[in-house]
């Protein structure tokens, strides 16, 4: 049977147990690279990230691959692309900014997201671990918005470890139950979809406390 290089690699997920049979112990290298990549270029949002985590641990799970090497691999592979991405931001940004006269890059755009992730970039930074897309930007606005390095690390870190951690802790324990496996499509969109929940939460708490700010002002 023939496969498209091209598809393999957009859904890695799937292809999971056929590379660990080809390629052995290179699978880790492989893994390893679509992290980082999906997590420190800004142009490669396209990658497989939430389902491979825990696709992987179901396929730990099966022998296919040791679980606590799989995660910290993992784990690092997340780590760097965040910082790769977040000092792309911080170099590059600058530069996007530097006509005074764009109509798109502004500076007073530049001056509005330096101050947001003063406020708000710790919770940022750690949420968009589990949006899919946005955990590709995100690191890249910290880094355009000159939040201090220290800062973004920490919760970078904190973001990983739940995000990587978790996901493949679930494929390990729940990824080869037959159910699941059978309505994989479903259970990782309900992965998505709950982790919105956080964000959601911040956004309706967040409107709550404004809508009470001008309330009593009043």
């Amino acid at each position: 049977m023939d496969f498209n290089p091209i598809d393999i690699v957009l859904h890695l997920d799937v292809y999971l147990d056929m590379l660990v049979t080809n390629y052995g112990t290179w699978i880790y290298a492989i893994l390893f690279l679509v992290i980082f990549c999906e997590t420190g270029l800004v142009v490669m949002p396209f990658l497989p990230g939430d389902s491979l985590l825990f696709i992987a641990g179901a396929v730990a799970a099966g022998g296919g691959m040791d679980p606590v090497l799989l995660g910290g691999l993992l784990m690092l592979a997340a780590i760097l692309g965040d910082s790769t991405n977040y000092l792309i931001g911080r170099t590059a940004g600058e530069k996007l900014f530097s006509n005074p006269d764009s109509k798109i890059f502004r500076r007073d755009y530049l001056q509005q997201t330096h101050d947001f992730y003063d406020k708000h970039g710790g919770k940022t930074v750690t949420l968009a671990r589990f949006l899919p897309i946005i955990r590709t930007f995100a690191p890249f606005v910290a880094g355009v918005g000159k939040m201090p390095y220290p800062r973004f690390f920490f919760f970078s870190v904190l973001g990983t470890i739940l995000w990587v951690g978790g996901l493949v802790t679930l494929g390990y324990f729940f990824g080869n139950v037959p159910f699941i496996k059978k309505n994989l499509s479903l259970l990782v969109v309900g992965i998505i979809l709950l982790s919105l929940v956080p964000m959601i939460i911040s956004m309706v708490r967040s409107r709550l406390g404004n809508a009470a700010s001008k309330a009593q002002s009043r």
